[in-house]
């Protein structure tokens, strides 16, 4: 067995959405988040807290990039994909509230049985997005 690195956590996390007008409007008008880059009907970014989110044109990215001094290969997704943000017990009603007026509807809103709580609502690609209390999870620094 090879001395392998442990990846220390996730840089960027890639949803896919055919509209990115509609992504944009979403993800940086309606979420805040600061836009570093966006290319064409190809794909936007964002960037959040320690990570960047990657929203792909999936009938663009499904084609070779044509830039040799950037050899990324072809890569998709069909269908929807799912994104979780953490948010604190008082930023978790922020949002919901947040959401709702904007007329977003909250699809679920739950406790997990360790106690953590959860909203859930979709973006206007259909991709089911999470609000999660970090307790959901035991993160190791």
């Amino acid at each position: 067995m090879t001395d392998r690195p442990a990846p220390p956590a996730i840089l960027e996390t890639a949803l896919y959405a055919r509209d990115l007008d509609a992504a944009e409007a979403f993800y940086g008008g309606l979420m805040g988040l600061e836009k570093i880059v966006r290319v064409g009907d190809r794909h936007v970014f964002f960037r959040l807290s320690g990570s960047i989110l990657l929203i792909f044109n999936p009938a663009e990215t499904i084609r070779p990039t044509g830039n040799p001094a950037l050899p990324v290969p072809p890569h998709g997704a069909e269908g929807e994909g799912h994104a979780c943000f953490a948010a604190d017990a008082d930023a978790l009603d922020r949002w919901r509230a947040h959401f709702e007026a904007a007329g977003i509807e909250i699809e679920a809103d739950f406790r997990w049985p360790n106690g953590a709580r959860s909203i859930y609502l979709r973006d206007p690609a259909g991709n089911s997005l999470e609000f999660a209390d970090p307790a959901l999870w035991v993160v190791r620094a």
